[in-house]
């Protein structure tokens, strides 16, 4: 293969299916335009940049010291997410209770059947090999990020969730009790790049796809001291770049804004489907920092936000509404059920994305009524009902569509100042 060269054609991805029959019916080999192609230094052969990426500040690197951030880490991955998130945590009580005691019982019995009355994974069999027995403590409930903007009820036993490591216990201390502030980046080919922050820990499928990977402004020792994630090299460069004082808080608000900048995006599209971001020194860090920190405060603090102004319709259609939870974005409307409808939402609320939906659109999947996939849930604990969150939903679709709306605004101000130092 030393001397093999190679070359390259594709048809327009726009065209019909119907014209791209055709052209393969009525186009010979020798006459397709194929184009002679290189790789780069990386081995990419496609989609090649031509951009200054490799001299922008790595975020994180496994294999160099010199990073904005000193540790990162994926979410919590439970192997049973049926059984470990709940919205309500007196169903989650009832389910872990019920699990760990039938859990308990197969152990008295040593009964290696893996019966699909509870959730098995490689883990917990392990576990169970070595005859562990498994005490239900409710001070292991804890809030998560499950979902953006969508909160849950997790239960935090170290032996019922595949991967809860070390790593999660540095960012939230070795109880999970700890504040912290964190960004959530997803970047790859299968969804379009976007982030996140929270201050709850994480469930891997965040943006549902890809892991996201997480970035905390601080990690904890065993003795729950605080100690700040940003390297002091990152806060030196920082300081020499800009010629002024600042603080490594001000760098991580720096990073969430630059990660919003849509320009950025833009121009290191390609970049961002193979590698994790890293970061260029704008003009006006101050400014920069001001927007992350805005940013980072809407999308913490999405619950107490000032609702969005929408029209509430009420009917009495059905004394048991049909439940829909859909979008209508042309006209402005989310169909909650028979009943209720809610209008008057701006199209920008809809261009907040976060993966493959926007902000809105990941509350209204959230919410659905689904029957549950494990046997003993779908029997025993299938009690959500929309009609008991109906209320809070609402409240919870105007302050994100205010959220949304005022994070576009932010962004659409960042363009005229993508200006490198």
């Amino acid at each position: 293969m030393k001397n093999a060269e190679f070359y390259y054609f594709a048809l327009a991805d726009d065209l019909p299916r119907k014209d791209k029959l055709h052209w393969f019916d009525t186009t010979k080999f020798k006459d397709i335009p194929f184009e002679r192609i290189y790789p780069d230094e990386k081995g990419n052969w496609l989609n090649l940049t031509d951009n200054d990426f490799e001299s922008l500040m790595p975020l994180i690197d496994k294999n160099n010291d010199n990073t904005i951030f000193r540790f990162s880490s994926l979410g919590v991955s439970t192997n049973r997410d049926e059984w470990i998130y709940d919205f309500s945590e007196k169903n989650l009580n009832s389910k872990m209770q019920f699990f760990i005691k039938t859990y308990n019982e197969l152990l008295a019995n040593y009964d290696e059947s893996w019966n699909e009355i509870i959730k098995w994974s490689e883990c917990l069999k392990t576990i169970f090999k070595r005859k562990e027995k498994i005490t239900f403590d409710k001070n292991l409930l804890r809030e998560s990020n499950y979902r953006p903007f969508i909160k849950q009820f997790f239960y935090s036993e170290k032996c019922l969730n595949d991967r809860l490591t070390q790593n999660h216990y540095e960012i939230f201390g070795t109880k999970l009790d700890k504040t912290n502030e964190l960004i959530g980046v997803h970047f790859g080919s299968r969804l379009e790049f976007c982030l996140i922050s929270t201050n709850l820990i994480p469930n891997l499928a965040t943006f549902s796809l890809d892991p996201a990977r997480w970035l905390p402004l601080y990690r904890y020792d065993i003795e729950g001291n605080p100690h700040e994630n940003i390297t002091n090299w990152a806060l030196t460069q920082f300081k020499n770049q800009y010629e002024m004082e600042l603080t490594k808080t001000d760098i991580f608000h720096y990073v969430y804004a630059v990660l919003h900048n849509p320009l950025y995006r833009e121009k290191y599209e390609q970049n961002l489907k193979r590698e994790f971001p890293r970061i260029p020194f704008y003009d006006d860090f101050s400014q920069w920092v001001e927007w992350g920190k805005t940013l980072m405060d809407l999308h913490l603090n999405y619950e107490t936000v000032e609702p969005y102004p929408l029209k509430r319709v009420d009917s009495k259609t059905s004394e048991k509404p049909k439940v829909k939870l859909k979008a209508d974005k042309i006209n402005g409307v989310i169909e909650l059920d028979e009943n209720t409808n809610l209008s008057g939402i701006p199209v920008e609320a809809w261009e907040y994305k976060l993966g493959n939906r926007s902000a809105l659109e990941w509350i209204l999947d959230q919410y659905k009524e689904k029957k549950p996939k494990d046997v003993t849930i779908a029997e025993k604990f299938n009690v959500y009902r929309f009609a008991d969150y109906k209320e809070s939903v609402i409240d919870l679709l105007m302050r994100v569509c205010r959220v949304s709306v005022e994070t576009l605004a932010i962004v659409e101000k960042m363009k005229p100042h993508t200006v490198c130092k």
